[in-house]
């Protein structure tokens, strides 16, 4: 019988996953798995019961919470040298990346699609020696105290309500930074910045680009210059709330690697999680080191493959 650890957060989304945790069982079970049921007991908890187990002890991984617990395995995963697939249940507060994948809402669905999905090959990064699944970022809620648990889950979902109180803005630090990527450099002032893997962060969408995919060997890159006077200001904010790029203010582009370096050293947070200060930061996309079950159905959607297809059609329409 092939065996699956299943790793949940039993204080993810209020508890809700508690009364339902026979019935995801339950589903592993029909698949035919052997399941090992372990609920963290602490921060990290999951990353070293993750990183840690003999190569041999399981088939599938499926893990259960929010963003965090979800960065905790994938960490744990990226560690060992030998890596299982992972399942995702996602029961936390946003749950972007497993929204951009597909991964259904509903908690027995999504245990349905963790042990009788598809294996999708998807890209993770690399931060310094750290990994993080979805998203890497500097700036606005990243350096407020990590002692909230909660506002720490939901920095990039309050991102909108942070920049309608323009006070706060002009309050929070400003970065003089330089960036390089592809060969290129950029050197300027900056309140936040992104590296992403995802098609929506906090619920915004079109601020991180409309051609997303996930096993292409590119990130996202969005970076937010310092408004220099009020009006700046406003046109930051307006081009948020309609998740257009302004890119007067903004510079937005895609990279397989990029660096990041300051005089200071600045506060950076991965998936939601604090990731520490630094002063030197390089960012590596790992592409097609992380395997992940996805519905079926939407797997050519999530690769590289779909556009590359798609861009074949539109070649074959305009030599009609």
């Amino acid at each position: 019988m092939k065996r699956l650890l299943f790793v949940y957060n039993p204080h993810a989304g209020k508890g809700m996953l508690g009364p339902k945790v026979s019935d995801i069982v339950d589903i592993f079970v029909k698949a035919g798995y052997e399941v090992v049921i372990y609920p963290t007991q602490a921060y990290h908890d999951a990353y070293k019961k993750i990183s840690k187990y003999s190569a041999s002890d399981y088939d599938l991984v499926v893990c259960s919470g929010g963003d965090g617990t979800l960065d905790e395995v994938v960490t744990g995963m990226m560690k060992r040298n030998e890596r299982d697939p992972i399942g995702y249940i996602p029961a936390g507060t946003t749950n972007d990346f497993a929204n951009s994948l597909h991964i259904p809402k509903d908690v027995l669905q999504a245990a349905d699609n963790a042990v009788n999905g598809t294996k999708f090959s998807c890209d993770v990064g690399k931060f310094n020696d750290d990994i993080f699944v979805y998203i890497a970022a500097f700036g606005l809620f990243t350096d407020v105290s990590y002692e909230t648990k909660q506002e720490l889950k939901n920095v990039l979902g309050h991102l909108a309500y942070v920049l309608e109180g323009t006070k706060r803005l002009f309050n929070i630090p400003s970065y003089k930074i330089r960036v390089e990527h592809d060969g290129g450099v950029i050197e300027d002032e900056f309140v936040f910045g992104m590296v992403t893997n995802s098609r929506s962060v906090g619920g915004f969408r079109n601020m991180i680009g409309k051609q997303v995919v996930f096993d292409d060997g590119l990130f996202e890159v969005t970076l937010i210059k310092t408004p220099k006077n009020p009006m700046a200001l406003q046109e930051i904010v307006a081009a948020l709330l309609i998740e257009q790029v302004d890119t007067n203010h903004m510079y937005t582009f895609k990279t397989g690697k990029i660096t990041f370096e300051s005089v200071e050293e600045i506060p950076w947070t991965l998936d939601g999680e604090y990731g520490g200060s630094h002063d030197e930061v390089v960012i590596e996309n790992l592409s097609k080191q992380l395997e992940i079950m996805v519905p079926e159905r939407e797997k050519l959607n999530l690769s590289a493959c779909k556009s590359e297809e798609a861009q074949a059609k539109e070649r074959s329409k305009k030599g009609k």
